[in-house]
């Protein structure tokens, strides 16, 4: 189960950060992303980490975003930087897990948080 937070509204050229926590019976988490959706459009890939610590980002938010993750916790954030009306969007976290060290990669949605930027 993924539990999302820390949207909201923010004027053109604030922060947020987001939160997004996993629980259950949890063995391993291999892979930690952030999509979102704007309205009428699909949903995209924003940012993504790695067990191995490696992260990837939209072009459209290289140099303003930051994906992190605290393994203790099981626990990936978002911070958003320079937000521009452009990244108005519900954001989703997704998470690829193993319940058990056999187990195979399972993947995980989070119910999403609106992210409004405006003036």
């Amino acid at each position: 189960q993924l539990q999302a937070s820390g949207g909201g509204l923010v004027q053109p050229g604030g922060s947020l950060r987001l939160s997004c926590a996993a629980s259950g019976t949890i063995f391993s988490i291999n892979v930690m992303a952030w999509y979102r959706q704007a309205p009428g459009k699909q949903r995209d890939l924003v940012a993504v980490t790695v067990s191995g610590g490696s992260t990837n980002y939209a072009d459209s938010v290289k140099g303003r975003f930051t994906i992190s993750r605290d393994n203790a916790k099981n626990t990936v954030y978002l911070q958003m930087n320079s937000l521009k009306p452009e990244d108005t969007a519900v954001y989703y976290c997704n998470v690829q897990s193993r319940r058990a060290a056999r187990d195979p990669l399972e993947g995980y949605w989070g119910q999403g948080t609106l992210v409004t930027v405006s003036s």
